[in-house]
């Protein structure tokens, strides 16, 4: 069996990008031991501090953060890095280091109440010359590589070095992630979606409709039944559907206006599309490619509609009609 680091050197990916994927893996690995403590440890427990977001930091995500941002440094080929749970870009010692990194260092940790599944989310991008916050300001489609990290009943490591999306999961005996699915591939249609349905109200016509056509079933226009699934967390929920297809959709709605949508550009939307459309399916905020966008903000926000590409494209489409 292939491991990690056999893979990357069979990919013939830079030494400098070997060194800083394998710093990745290895903060997955003690998040993931961190995260199986649970209450003995008082992981779950929140703390007094609240995040750039607005949201009650639990432990467990500045604790990940911390590891997360020790292996980052000793890897000594990062310049810089945004995180969820740091208001600024935190600039480190090593200024003229090739890449910079945007994390989400424990995605959906909420769900640690009630044992759930959660993940680390990275991009890695390359540095710029400026040590200031719009040197991340870059589209996804610049991105070097992503990946997530998924703490569930295994812990997997899904990623992409722009060929392909692939799997590797943790052996725990010899802490190594192993090659376990190469280039995944998404089905263009499905008959699975995922979103939060207690914001209908909400959403826009374009996604009303899809929807409704969904829900509507074998009687409906689209002529068959759908299943809806969802998980409250962005990395299990894009798991499903680079593992059997669907689409995940978290779009845009007038419930909190102030916000174009609730997922962050940078260290979520941006690795999570490139994995997606790296297995062959799209990604769009509603009218526009998610990879295209031009980043105005470290921790800015967007709708986001990825999996199956025809699905996807019918979604983009049904946006362009209700805007004609």
């Amino acid at each position: 069996m292939t491991d990690l680091t056999q893979w990357l050197q069979q990919q013939a990916v830079t030494p400098a990008l070997q060194q800083l994927i394998l710093a990745l893996a290895e903060a997955g690995k003690d998040i993931a031991a961190l995260i199986a403590q649970g209450g003995l440890q008082g992981v779950t427990e929140k703390s007094s501090t609240i995040n750039v977001q607005g949201e009650t930091q639990m432990q467990v995500d500045i604790q990940s953060h911390a590891l997360a941002m020790d292996h980052i440094t000793e890897s000594q080929v990062v310049a810089g890095v945004v995180s969820e749970e740091a208001e600024q870009a935190i600039w480190l010692a090593t200024a003229d280091a090739p890449y910079l990194v945007c994390m989400d260092p424990l995605d959906g940790s909420s769900n640690l109440a009630i044992n759930g599944v959660v993940g680390s989310i990275f991009s890695i991008l390359p540095a710029q010359a400026m040590q200031e916050d719009t040197a991340f300001l870059q589209p996804g489609a610049q991105q070097i590589a992503a990946a997530y990290v998924m703490y569930g009943p295994a812990t997997l490591l899904v990623l992409t070095v722009g060929r392909g999306s692939h799997v590797f999961t943790l052996d725990p005996a010899l802490r190594k992630f192993q090659l376990t699915a190469a280039d995944l591939s998404i089905a263009p249609d499905t008959s699975e979606f995922a979103i939060n349905a207690s914001n209908q109200r909400y959403w826009q016509p374009a996604v009303q409709r899809y929807v409704a056509e969904c829900v509507a079933g074998l009687a409906g226009p689209r002529g068959r039944d759908f299943n809806m699934r969802w998980c409250a967390s962005m990395v299990m929920d894009v798991h499903r559907i680079l593992s059997r297809g669907g689409v995940f959709l978290y779009p845009r709605d007038h419930k909190q206006p102030a916000k174009a949508g609730r997922l962050r550009l940078l260290y979520e939307a941006n690795p999570m599309s490139l994995l997606v459309t790296q297995a062959g399916g799209a990604s769009i905020t509603g009218e526009t490619d998610v990879l295209a966008l031009v980043p105005t903000h470290i921790h800015q926000r967007v709708p986001v509609m990825l999996g199956a590409k025809q699905e996807i494209d019918l979604i983009a489409h049904y946006h362009q009609q209700s805007q004609a």
